[in-house]
């Protein structure tokens, strides 16, 4: 048995922050009907290239659509028509959660807002993801990560300190958006235990970017200066940052007093321990523009694996910087069984990067892989009553 075993999940979302929370909820053990647009589809199963190849060397969708959308049922379903509301609205009455990301307002019009879902199933979880939430200034405005990241003050901390701000190498606001709002769905579910009743979930790309700034956001709030953008140096930590060996670089993660005693030893300047300017890590953060070259100099006279070594012996944290193709062939990863490949029913064989929670009890399970364009619209409405006749015409008038 699964941990969300008997919770049916209506997704209305698409892209990338909607699919990453029911995704979630599909790996727990939800069971997960994926709502597309007839012949469309989500919009990520076109960005490509690269895209899967099936079995049978036909083109399959892109990856990015493979990213979020596992262990899913897909049904395609047009709902500005009247035969598609009523499709969603039969769903409603048996879902536990609904999940959407259209603009503020938007499913007003098809009668699917929350506060008319509410009167089908007043037990519904309903949870909408925007860009800037359900209200203020921006609430109509799309949502974007990138612009969100930008707009949030991430970018502004991210990239070379002498050089121009940065987006983060993958679209964290919507990821961080998506964790945040699964989060939120199992807490509604769990109130609900004790009031019977659902609730209206409003999630937004740029609350939980700015949210996400953690330490950054209070070191503005208690400090009172503008957070500077210090490249792959740390706000509040020295030496905590990447350094260049004789072969290439590595990461340095010195995170108290007695491992920068270490770190000086290792390097053949025990007295910088003792040194007023880098004795703690408060003036060691003063005295950064001091030391940082300090240690550059005596890193570049070995290499990076010399570094490497020596640090883990001495309990010092450091790491490699790997690429995307080395974290996956690392041995770690391999023992961890990070990545998972899925056999769909025509044998096509897709590859996966496992859900990274693990529970003892009731362990994930990977069954299905992310699901052909509706592949599921059969099989979910004939359980919801539409016979073999009644399914056809609403194929012929464009509803399915």
């Amino acid at each position: 048995m699964s941990a969300l075993s008997g919770v049916r999940v209506l997704d209305l979302s698409r892209v990338l922050a909607g699919p990453w929370a029911s995704q979630l909820l599909a790996d727990l053990g939800a069971d997960v009907v994926k709502v597309e647009r007839p012949k469309a589809g989500d919009d990520t199963r076109g960005w490509g290239p690269p895209f899967l190849t099936r079995a049978d060397g036909s083109q399959g969708p892109a990856a990015y659509y493979l990213c979020a959308n596992r262990g899913k049922k897909s049904i395609t379903v047009d709902i500005t028509q009247a035969e598609g509301q009523q499709i969603i609205k039969k769903l409603i009455e048996n879902s536990d959660v609904l999940i959407e990301n259209y603009k503020v307002g938007g499913l007003k019009k098809y009668g699917l807002d929350y506060e008319s879902v509410k009167a089908i199933n007043p037990k519904l979880v309903y949870c909408s993801i925007t860009g800037f939430g359900q209200t203020g200034p921006y609430a109509d405005r799309a949502g974007y990560d990138y612009i969100v990241q930008g707009m949030t003050g991430l970018m502004s901390i991210t990239g070379p300190a002498d050089g121009e701000p940065h987006k983060v190498g993958v679209a964290v606001t919507d990821l961080f958006t998506g964790l945040y709002a699964s989060n939120a769905i199992l807490a509604a579910l769990h109130a609900r235990q004790s009031t019977g009743e659902g609730q209206h979930i409003d999630v937004a790309l740029f609350d939980c970017a700015l949210a996400t700034l953690a330490n950054v956001n209070m070191n503005y709030l208690i400090g009172g200066q503008t957070p500077p953008r210090l490249g792959n140096a740390h706000a509040n930590i020295v030496p905590y940052q990447v350094f260049p060996t004789s072969d290439g670089h590595f990461i340095l993660a010195c995170g108290n007093d007695a491992q920068f005693a270490r770190v000086a030893e290792l390097v053949g300047a025990p007295e910088w321990a003792q040194d007023p300017r880098f004795a703690t890590n408060a003036a060691r953060v003063q005295h950064r523009e001091a030391l940082t070259p300090m240690l550059a100099e005596r890193f570049r006279q070995r290499t990076r694996q010399d570094w490497l070594t020596a640090l883990d012996g001495a309990g010092v944290p450091a790491g490699p910087i790997n690429t995307v193709d080395e974290a996956f062939a690392d041995p770690h990863c391999i023992a961890r069984q990070m990545r998972r490949d899925l056999v769909a029913a025509d044998g096509t064989v897709v590859p996966q990067v496992a859900c990274p929670v693990q529970l003892s009890g009731t362990p994930i399970e990977y069954q299905n892989p992310p699901p052909e364009l509706g592949q599921h619209t059969e099989e979910v409405l004939t359980a919801l009553g539409w016979d073999g006749a009644a399914q056809r015409k609403l194929q012929q008038c464009g509803a399915i």
